[in-house]
This record gives C-alpha cells, structure tokens and sequence, in this order.
C-alpha cells in the first residue's frame, strides 16, 4: 500500500456541537503549531474529574470531538494552497472522524493516565487529552483502508470513503475507471489521518519529558497494527484456518491498539512504573482479544442498527475469525459435510437464507458457546490483573465498566 508524505490545514467551519450520528460509549511532526487550549476543548476539559463516572465520560467524549475539531481547523494554512481536490479529501477526513464513534481508544489512554496519577484539574491535562485524542486519526486510518481491503459498501449507514469517492466520479464523469479512482482516493485519505495523528500529537504540547516517554510506545503500537492488518491479509491468502492464526491476528490487529497500546501510552504519560504498565498490559491484551470476538460474534449475529454494517458481512467477506476457525475445526472433527459447505460458502456473496442457515451451523457445531467461553474467560484474566494492580481505585472502576461495556455488548 503506497505512502503519502502529507501534512498541512484545512479550511472547514466549526462543526456544530450536536451529533445525531454519535455512537454511545463504551463505559454507564516538527513544524506543526501547538494549538491553543482555547475554547471547547479547554472548557470540557475542567469538568473530566466529574464525580459521576457518567458525566465524566461523557465530558469526556465530547472534550475529544472538540479537540479533534480544533486540530480539523488548525489545519487551515497548510492545506488551502494545494486546490480543491486536497480540500475536498480533508473535508472528508474530517467528516468521517467526526460523524460518531465510541472514542474507546482516547478513553482507555485518558483512563489509563488518570489510574496511574495523572491530575485532570493539573496543567497537563490539556496536553494529554489532545494526544489521547490523537488516537481517533489512527482509528481513522485503520478503518479507512480496512475498508478497502475488505471491499465494505458501507459503514455507520454511510458510503465508505472509497465508494464515497467513486460515486463523485460518476458523478462528475471524470476520466478513468470510478471504482480505481476512489480506492486511489482513499488510500490517500487514510495516510493522511496516520500522518495528521503525528501532527496532533506532536502540537499536543506534551511536556519534552512525557513525549519522550510516549513516543516509543505510540512508534509501537502504530506498527503493530500494521502488522496485524498484514497478518490478516496474509493469512486469508495463505488459508490459514488454525484458531491460533486468528487469536494472533486478533492480539496485534486489535487489542494491541484498542486498548493495550493505549492503557501504556497513558501509563507512560503518567510516568508510571513497570509493574502498572506490566498490568495494563495484561488486562488490555486479555480485554483487547476479548472485544475482537465480540467483534467476531456480532459480524455474523449482530442488529445492522447496531454495528453500522449489513448483517452477515463477515461471512460474506469470508473473515478468517476465531468463530470460523473453530466452527471448521469441530466440523473437520465431527461432520465433514458441514465442513464442506462452509469451505465452500464463506466469502461468497450471500444470500439472507444462506446467512441463515451458516448463523445456524456456526451455533450447532458449538462454535459459538467455544467464543462465549473464550470471552468469559479473557475477561476475567483481564479483570483479575486490573485488580491486582495499583492503579487509583476510582480508575480502576472505571476500567472495569469499560471492559465489562465491551465484552458484553448486544447482539
């Protein structure tokens, strides 16, 4: 996947405060200018130590949008000398990371620091919330070209960002083939939100001692993703269908930067010592593999109004997931026609009777109870080192209800 150099400002108005698309939470470079903690973000910040852990969060998320919508009108100067079509990919951007989202990975790392001492009434917190809020870009980038691997149409009920960009070169009759322009187009979106998390991060106004202290772990996690999105690829191409392949995928694509990376990035911040960061590590990689089978679940299982994408999708993408993989290794065990017809069905355009009758035979082969387990089981490993460790109580609570929010959600 090619690489863009790209960096610069963005002319876009405020966006305004109320989101009708804004998902509920999980929980009850060099050269870039600091932003000034002025305005919402700065305002939103003052109420992050609410005593109800309700009006805390939510406080929170919406001191992460407003310091996310900053950074979008920060990007002003660098951005408008270079035309229309980088503006129009910006507004892009901007609308996809700001139409909704449950801004689990800012709320983990804000989390995170707070349990290992950080001080949301100190001088500091401004900084960290910005680079907590950083995290949203990556998620953007993730989820832009994840898009475009897996060929999805749609995502929260809206075109995904390459078919958003086909559809105006219809429109438009421009040249060249629509579907190539707007993978073109995407992947170009996608590197930049990667390259703007730097950019944020980096005018975050992190003190020199905590940057020092975040940036090998932000270089980490960032690689990590990678190479778990490489994992993925590789595996499906390779058919690899061992259960391990999938939880391995599922370590680095997922949990690393869900919510382990994160947890660290905020220790890190805090300057915490290494048996906290050692235990928000276990409990981030348990919980983080945990939320991917939820994940896992819900792709075949879950309510489209719920998950923001038609239902059976990943059976129709043929996703090589811990659910599958065990289905397939019980078939292979027990009933080799079942085996043969998933073999045979996975990753082809389904019908809803079809996704039916797999829904069924993923359940009667036990495959769904085996990832139930494997969600029990993780969630209370994960739990138990959160609980050991020393991280501040109220904190500790905090992450406990997030855990719990994100491995219990509905199908």
């Amino acid at each position: 996947m090619p690489r863009a150099d790209l960096c610069g400002h963005i002319v876009v108005p405020a966006p305004a405060r109320e989101n009708r698309y804004r998902e509920v939470p999980l929980s009850a470079g060099p050269g870039t200018p600091t932003p000034v903690a002025s305005g919402r973000a700065a305002a939103a910040t003052a109420t992050l130590a609410a005593p109800d852990p309700r009006q805390a969060l939510r406080a929170f998320v919406t001191a992460v949008e407003d310091a996310l919508a900053e950074f979008f009108e920060s990007r002003t100067a660098l951005v408008e000398p270079l035309g229309p079509p980088f503006t129009e990919s910006a507004d892009v951007l901007r609308d996809f990371v700001l139409r909704g989202g449950k801004r689990t990975r800012p709320s983990f790392a804000w989390t995170g620091w707070l349990g290992a001492g950080g001080d949301p009434d100190g001088p500091a917190a401004a900084g960290v919330l910005r680079a907590c809020a950083a995290l949203e870009l990556v998620q953007a980038c993730a989820l832009i070209h994840d898009d475009i691997i897996d060929s999805s149409r749609t995502r929260r009920r809206f075109p995904t960002v390459h078919v958003d960009f086909e559809q105006r070169h219809r429109e438009r009759a421009l040249l060249g083939d629509p579907a190539q322009f707007g993978v073109a187009v995407a992947i170009l979106v996608g590197d930049l939100a990667l390259a703007w998390a730097d950019d944020m991060v980096n005018g975050a106004g992190l003190d020199p001692a905590a940057f020092a202290r975040f940036a090998p772990v932000w270089a980490g996690m960032r690689t990590e993703v990678l190479g778990g999105q490489l994992l993925d690829i590789q595996g499906e191409a390779g058919g690899d269908e061992t259960v391990a392949a999938a939880l391995r995928i599922n370590e680095f694509k997922t949990a690393a930067y869900t919510i382990e990376r994160p947890l660290h990035l905020g220790a890190a911040l805090a300057d915490a010592g290494p048996e906290l960061v050692a235990a928000y590590r276990t409990f981030g990689k348990d919980i983080g593999v945990a939320f991917q089978l939820r994940d896992d679940l819900l792709g075949v299982f879950g309510d489209p109004e719920v998950t923001g994408k038609p239902s059976g999708d990943d059976l129709r993408e043929g996703k090589r997931t811990v659910l599958l993989a065990e289905a397939l290794r019980r078939a292979d065990a027990a009933d080799p026609a079942a085996a043969r017809l998933l073999r045979s069905r996975i990753g082809t355009d389904l019908g809803a009777d079809e996704v039916a009758l797999l829904r069924e035979l993923l359940v009667d082969l036990g495959a769904v109870d085996d990832v139930e387990s494997r969600i029990t089981d993780l969630t209370e490993r994960g739990l138990a080192a959160l609980e050991s460790s020393s991280a501040e109580p109220v904190a500790k609570a905090q992450l406990r209800a997030m855990a719990l929010a994100a491995t219990r959600r509905a199908l």
